[in-house]
């Protein structure tokens, strides 16, 4: 890759782990591929999932709150804060550790408490498909579902879960902030699981509200909003294939806007694994001339943004 460029990663839940003890292993592995890049020249601007993560704070709050007579319920947008912080945390440390271990100048890590405002009329809030929490039984369900105004779904025959909305990423709060302190030099991380969602209210005041964010559509808008040459979406494949799993399945090097959208169209990728990563790279590669979204696996970063191996989106 030719010049300096200014990136978006968005990091998957490969790269953070599913418990406290396997994310500080995995932070390690993860920030090694951020400073492959940063060595090379690069701007880096860090994006990432917290399924595991909130589920355990949500989860610990909820049994909490039920335990104890007369304590409120934590709501979801607090969860997201925290899981951003203690995220950030992690990342910041293994990042400083990489490249101090490389002889390297610590970059300036810095993690932004994001919130990203939704829509308080988008489509999504009418039918909640993202489930969160902890299993319940029918009466434990109606009961919270009265109590808290939860909508519950029974989930595989496993009892019942909560289940909120998913709104599409609108604006970023702390847009500005966030590009001063890429301008100053510092390796940023935001947008945290998608961000903290929010919808504006009366008299400027922003509030919380029960949903989850795509982390990667939130990673195309921050991508989008400084103005990034490429967004790069980490996940557990090394290329986008169609067919997949089948004998003939095969893996992509590059898409076209237009093949893109042929595929999903077609069915191709899969709604709650690769679809939404190929609409967000999709949604980059058509927002300017000269914007590419790569797609592929954590190890693989710093040979697929080479051009040796992922999945390029472009124009």
């Amino acid at each position: 890759m030719n010049g300096k460029k200014k990136i978006v990663i968005a990091l998957g839940g490969n790269a953070l782990g599913n418990t406290l003890s396997e994310q500080m292993k995995a932070v390690k592995i993860t920030a090694k591929a951020i400073v492959d890049l940063i060595e090379e020249g690069n701007d880096v601007v860090v994006v990432h999932g917290n399924g595991p993560q909130v589920g355990i704070i949500n989860n610990a709050m909820t049994e909490y709150a039920m335990r104890k007579e007369g304590r409120q319920q934590t709501p979801l947008s607090v969860c997201v804060a925290m899981s951003q912080a203690y995220i950030g945390y992690d990342l910041q440390n293994a990042l400083r550790e990489e490249f101090l271990n490389r002889g390297m100048p610590p970059h300036n890590s810095s993690t932004m408490i994001t919130q990203i405002i939704v829509d308080k009329n988008d489509p999504a809030f009418r039918n909640p498909t993202k489930p969160i929490g902890v299993f319940m039984s029918h009466d434990e369900a109606e009961k919270a579902a009265l109590e808290n105004g939860w909508e519950m779904h029974e989930d595989s025959g496993r009892g019942y879960r909560r289940v909120v909305a998913s709104p599409m990423p609108r604006e970023i709060v702390e847009i500005n902030a966030i590009k001063a302190m890429i301008n100053d030099g510092n390796l940023v991380i935001c947008c945290g699981g998608g961000g903290i969602p929010v919808i504006r209210e009366e008299s400027n005041h922003l509030a919380g509200v029960p949903a989850v964010i795509d982390k990667d559509l939130a990673a195309e808008l921050l991508a989008e909003s400084i103005e990034a040459d490429m967004l790069i979406i980490l996940t557990a494949v090394e290329k986008v294939a169609i067919n997949y799993g089948k004998p003939d399945e095969i893996g992509l090097s590059q898409m076209s806007i237009s093949e893109a959208e042929a595929y999903c169209e077609e069915g191709q990728f899969g709604e709650g694994s690769m679809l939404p990563k190929v609409r967000a790279g999709i949604k980059f590669a058509e927002s300017g001339d000269n914007r590419v979204a790569l797609i592929t696996l954590l190890e693989k970063a710093r040979e697929a943004i080479n051009g040796f191996t992922g999945t390029r989106i472009i124009r």
